[in-house]
């Protein structure tokens, strides 16, 4: 009855746990897909985009043009060279003044030098017009009391006619063109000018004294000068100068100028300042895009044959060849093209050191696998089922050390990169392998090791004690394989002259290496024993020893020993270990 029970429940029980499965497995399924979405490597993904500007250089153009643009600002603000030209046309009109006036005095003056003197007033304003006038400035003559007497933008020479040609009645008259780069100049000067500090000037009918405090300072014997701006914009340059006569003050002189003549020294100025500014830039720009060029043109050229090594597939692309231009690209080039030239290498290591992998995985597998169809046979004799059932436990035995070997051989790589190099005792190291190995050796095989010190102390070198341990061990692991019962096997530790490296010689009496084969052992799954030691050794042990040595700089060769006659006496192995000091 409970056995009924127990069977009527087990289909249920299995169709609960597939409708389980069933509900789980979509789910399952989805996760699976977001995970191989995360997780897929970035072999697929798109090429690297073209860009029409480079942010380089644009950078470069940004740093360049800068300068250039900060000299263009520099020659549109030149406020401090026009305060120069200011005081400059206010020095002259100065000096005129005074000219003016010292042939005034000198001329138009009524008295002597012993009565009281005054300024003859239509004398002196027929003198101010014929003297004032070739020079282009406005000439106002204040009495002692302070009263206008002459103005020469009013005054004319008696009997003096004036012609100004008109033109045809109906043709407007219209004021001569000016230039556009002037009209920009003028503006940007108005604009530029720090007018505002000046006061404002007013044109009076009846202007006098205390319209003009420079004039009233001439009065008071002093040189004084003003600067005014005018409705238009202009500035008005005003100098006045005291009228003397024997060092009497007869009245005031005030020349009055616009700065139409400084306003054109700006303009040209800064015109020349700019077109060398505008011939700068043009210039920078050109060599800021040739030197962006030599600059990102290689990198682009670098960054996609990356990209099209990294989506590689069945070609081999190569870095193209920049070194020849002797910069920090080309030494990125350089560095670039060894890389690529070691991950090849690497590469193709690890596909011949995969096909050497199934390969001798292969040989013991076949083994076994006739080893047990044979033993499955029941017609066997128990004996020959046994001898069969040895050999299935040899080559799984064979089968875990060569698995074992391959794996420190493929860790081999990343151990040595992230090994710390510290400084190695070899006496002390090779004394306790000595040590261990005659203990060893005697029982086994009865063969002596003997250590030999052929060089003076300190025996310290440059590596790691555990790695140069292993690679004495593989040594004479592989010595003691060949080295005949009651044999010796010679240990010596040197060093070559002038603070060479040190040297390392493990000599054997067996029957020596074929002259064939002294690189040959030195290369993956590469075995040639006596039979038996057959299955022992998985042949990657010389070749685990030279990587080693090679990553920390020395070496491992392998030669023959002969005697006088050139028979062979057995085989040395020599170690050049690197120094430490």
């Amino acid at each position: 009855m409970a056995s009924t029970t127990h069977d009527s429940s087990t289909p249920a029980k299995r169709r609960s746990i597939g409708s389980m499965l069933r509900r789980l497995l979509p789910r399952f399924r989805r996760k699976v897909r977001a995970v191989t979405r995360r997780e897929t490597p970035s072999m697929l993904r798109r090429r690297r985009h073209s860009r029409r500007h480079s942010p380089l250089t644009r950078r470069i153009l940004l740093l360049n043009i800068v300068p250039v643009a900060l000299l263009a600002l520099g020659a549109v603000y030149l406020s401090d060279y026009e305060d120069e030209l200011i005081d400059a046309e206010l020095a002259s009109l100065l000096v005129q003044g005074e000219m003016v006036a010292a042939g005034i005095g000198e001329v138009a003056v009524i008295g002597g030098e012993t009565t009281v003197n005054r300024l003859d007033a239509e004398a002196a304003r027929q003198l101010l017009t014929r003297l004032v006038r070739p020079t282009g400035v406005r000439a106002r003559l204040f009495s002692e009391a302070g009263e206008l007497l002459g103005d020469s933008a009013v005054l004319s020479e008696t009997g003096r006619i004036h012609v100004s040609p008109l033109p045809p009645p109906e043709e407007p008259v219209e004021p001569p063109p000016q230039r556009w780069a002037d009209r920009i100049g003028d503006w940007l000067g108005r604009q530029l000018s720090r007018s505002d500090r000046f006061p404002e000037y007013v044109e009076r009918p009846a202007p006098t004294l205390r319209d003009f405090p420079e004039a009233a300072s001439a009065l008071r014997g002093f040189n004084a000068s003003a600067v005014r701006i005018m409705a238009d914009g202009r500035l008005l340059l005003s100098a006045a100068v005291p009228v003397q006569r024997y060092k009497q003050v007869l009245g005031a002189l005030m020349l009055t100028r616009d700065n139409r003549a400084i306003a054109a020294s700006l303009r040209e100025v800064r015109y020349d300042m700019l077109t060398i500014a505008v011939a700068a830039l043009g210039i920078t720009v050109l060599l800021s895009l040739y030197l962006a060029g030599t600059i990102t043109q290689p990198i682009v050229r670098l960054a996609r044959a990356a990209d099209e090594i990294r989506l590689a597939r069945e070609s081999r692309p190569e870095i193209p060849d920049l070194g020849k231009r002797g910069d920090e690209i080309g030494d990125l080039n350089d560095a670039l093209r060894s890389m690529t030239e070691a991950l090849w290498l690497r590469i193709n290591t690890i596909e011949s050191f995969a096909a050497d992998v199934a390969h001798e995985l292969k040989n013991p597998l076949t083994s076994l696998r006739s080893a047990i169809e044979v033993a499955a046979r029941p017609t066997l004799e128990p004996e020959q089922r046994a001898r069969l059932m040895a050999i299935v436990v040899q080559d799984i035995e064979r089968l875990n050390r060569l698995i074992s070997d391959i794996s420190d051989a493929s860790r081999l790589d990343a151990e040595l990169m992230r090994g710390e190099v510290k400084t190695v005792d070899l006496k002390s190291l090779l004394g306790d392998m000595v040590k261990h190995y005659g203990v060893i050796a005697a029982q086994k095989a009865g063969v002596e090791v003997e250590l030999r010190l052929s060089a003076n102390p300190p025996y310290l070198a440059h590596g790691h004690d555990g790695r140069y341990g292993q690679v004495f061990r593989n040594v004479i692991d592989n010595a003691l394989s060949f080295s005949p019962h009651g044999s010796r096997l010679l240990v010596e530790l040197s060093r070559e002259p002038r603070n060479g490296p040190f040297v390392v010689t493990i000599d054997d009496e067996g029957p020596g290496i074929p002259e064939d084969n002294l690189e040959s052992i030195f290369q993956r799954f590469y075995s040639e024993r006596p039979s038996e030691h057959f299955g022992q050794h998985s042949g990657l042990g010389l070749s685990i020893c030279r990587q080693i040595m090679e990553t920390y700089g020395g070496s491992i060769s392998a030669t023959n020993r002969r005697a006088a006659d050139g028979r062979v006496l057995g085989a040395r192995f020599t170690v050049h270990v690197p120094a430490a000091a």
